[in-house]
């Protein structure tokens, strides 16, 4: 099984929903699955997993997810696969069910019972004959590299005037801005949000400006506890984060001075500690699936470490992971944003040049959590990883992400 959640976000860069992708083998691997052995399984709604194992609460308030359906799973005992309450899941088709007198019951049924339903995929060839079939939906997604949106919104408009529109698969910050102006779009899908800076450079704010300090020091080969505990000092959220990780790791520890609570960690966990915490509150002005994507990744890279034969540099993935996205953060080009934190060499040249041994780690990953899974396939057979180990690695960095952001 390969699944991985993909943001949809309001008009203010919040995300408001999450869309589930997954896919149940490696069609590459066993090509012979991809006809009659396709449909093993098909009964059940894939993927539903992975948002249990990483528990609704770490999605926003209020947050729906689309999971996809397919013409056969349409027909399973749905509630009997989910644990997750039906105001918050939305059930998604797209074409490859039939616009026919069975499935409209059944879509009916689903939708009585108190599930939202969502469509996407449907050719505008489609879009009149399936008139029943889109009076049922709650949502439809529009991609807008196969779609005139601005067009379609004019149709659902007066045809559908109940159905929230979605705008997927935006390429630029410039197509953001215009559709988000549009009251007829409510939602917005693509890569958009994480598009990195490549010239110039921004003012860094003080308060950034102390946590870069702080990334900088603990990222030298050798960093003194009591500076590192000083800067630390200057920033009470730093400080509360802190005495809540070591207050975790021991009970009536007593501690007394902020040296005492960095001294307890000792330097290999504060240093770890530091980098994981400064990260999140530089994410702070920025769409909160920047501090999802920059932690899930850093713990993924770590899991991941021993498939691609680099256990020994588990902890170099992992600041990888962490810091790629600093750049969005920072708003600066990665060369520049990597400056001011001091890491190695090696993460620099990954996340700069795509080169060296941590890169392809850092491919991966990108591949896997745009739902890239032909490629994902390919590389899994190149690297010789195994799905479950990683599909294993990608659910406890799930739960990972939940202790770290949410205890």
């Amino acid at each position: 099984m390969l699944a991985t959640l993909i943001p949809f976000f309001d008009k203010d860069m919040k995300v408001s929903a999450y869309s589930l992708f997954s896919q149940k083998q490696n069609y590459l691997l066993n090509p012979a699955s991809q006809g009659f052995g396709r449909n093993d399984g098909a009964g059940r709604v894939n993927g539903l997993e992975i948002i249990q194992a990483m528990g609704m609460d770490t999605l926003s308030p209020g947050t729906d997810v689309f999971v996809p359906v397919g013409n056969i799973a349409v027909f399973s005992d749905i509630d009997e696969q989910c644990e997750m309450q039906k105001k918050q899941l939305v059930l998604l088709f797209d074409d490859t069910v039939p616009n026919e007198e069975m499935y409209i019951r059944r879509l009916i049924e689903l939708k009585q019972s108190g599930y939202k339903l969502a469509a996407r995929k449907i050719p505008i060839s489609e879009f009149e004959t399936r008139r029943e079939y889109l009076k049922l939906m709650d949502y439809i997604i529009l991609d807008c590299k196969k779609i005139d949106v601005m067009k379609a919104k004019i149709y659902f408009n007066q045809v559908y005037p109940n159905i929230k529109i979605c705008v997927g698969n935006i390429s630029t910050q410039e197509q953001f801005d215009e559709y988000k102006s549009d009251e007829s779009f409510l939602m917005f899908e693509g890569d958009f949000y994480r598009l990195p800076v490549t010239k110039g450079e921004a003012k860094v704010a003080p308060l950034k400006a102390n946590y870069l300090e702080l990334l900088k020091m603990v990222n030298d080969e050798d960093f003194e506890l009591t500076k590192a505990a000083d800067i630390i000092g200057r920033d009470t959220a730093l400080v509360v984060e802190l005495l809540k990780m070591v207050n975790r790791m021991s009970v009536n520890s007593g501690i007394t001075t902020i040296r005492h609570a960095a001294a307890m960690l000792g330097q290999k966990e504060l240093k770890r500690w530091i980098n994981t915490a400064v990260t999140k509150e530089l994410c702070s002005d920025r769409p909160n699936e920047v501090t999802r994507l920059s932690l899930l990744r850093a713990k993924y890279a770590e899991l991941l470490a021993p498939y691609f034969g680099l256990t020994i540099k588990s902890s170099e993935l992992f600041l990888m992971g962490l810091f790629s996205v600093l750049d969005l953060i920072l708003n600066l080009p990665m060369e520049e944003a990597l400056k001011r934190v001091n890491v190695s060499k090696e993460i620099t040249n990954a996340l700069v040049n795509q080169k060296g041994e941590l890169a392809p780690v850092m491919e991966f990953m990108q591949q896997y959590e745009n739902a890239n899974w032909q490629e994902v396939s390919r590389l899994m057979i190149v690297m010789n990883l195994g799905m479950e180990d990683v599909y294993q690695a990608y659910t406890e960095s799930l739960c990972w992400y939940k202790d770290v952001f949410f205890l």
